[in-house]
């Protein structure tokens, strides 16, 4: 089983996601990555094997930036190695995105990707969604939560889903379908996780996304809507 995890706060992301994802070993994998941000950019760090291999990889190369995502994978689409791994990039670099479940009409979305001329590094499902949300925000000349919204109509199957921008620190957004998937409320501060097991040593106050809803979060509040945009 995946896991996710993801904050946006004041903290420096990297050690508390980390120390998330330790958390989630239980669930097992095969793979770890990081996406942080700071002013400078985007930051992302993957490696196959196990959460330490990544930590030890970064004492080398930190990433900094207080905004940050990060997943365990058990390969379902694609052999587990680094390119396979957790996050994926879209291709100008942008925004980063994890991704727990199976995206079912991936080769329908691939085909019509590559014949736009995209060109894919892994044999992920994931990579067909990063790619899908690029399209969308691309064509259309979208917000990145709006193309986030309007790409999952587009989507079946299961996802639990998380997603930085290189090009706002302050954005952090969360999707969910089929995969479980909470959001935990502290102080100027929030929490993505796949089960509470990430949350509980920072925050009892949580939100359990249900099938359908999207969060867009940052350090100044959060809101959650349908995939359809009704507000709630």
């Amino acid at each position: 089983m995946c896991g996710i995890v993801g904050y946006i706060g004041d903290q420096e992301a990297e050690d508390l996601l980390l120390t998330g994802l330790k958390r989630l070993e239980y669930r097992g994998y095969d793979s770890a990555g990081l996406a942080t941000v700071d002013e400078s950019g985007l930051h992302v760090q993957k490696r196959e094997g196990k959460v330490d291999d990544l930590r030890n990889s970064l004492d080398s190369a930190p990433m900094p930036g207080t905004t940050g995502i990060g997943h365990t994978r058990w390969a379902t689409h694609g052999a587990p190695n680094d390119v396979n791994a957790h996050p994926h990039v879209s291709t100008d670099g942008s925004f980063a995105l994890v991704h727990n479940g199976i995206i079912e009409n991936h080769g329908v979305l691939k085909k019509k990707l590559k014949e736009k001329g995209y060109t894919f590094q892994s044999d992920t499902d994931t990579e067909v969604l990063v790619y899908l949300i690029e399209e969308v925000k691309r064509a259309a000349d979208l917000s990145l939560p709006e193309a986030v919204r309007q790409a999952l109509t587009q989507v079946i199957g299961a996802y639990g889903i998380a997603i930085v921008s290189g090009e706002d620190p302050d954005l952090l957004i969360a999707a969910r379908n089929g995969s479980p998937l909470i959001l935990g409320v502290g102080e100027d501060e929030y929490f993505i996780g796949s089960d509470a097991a990430p949350l509980v040593e920072h925050t009892r106050q949580v939100v359990y996304l249900e099938d359908g809803e999207m969060a867009t979060l940052r350090r100044s509040g959060y809101n959650v809507t349908t995939i359809d945009n009704e507000p709630l």
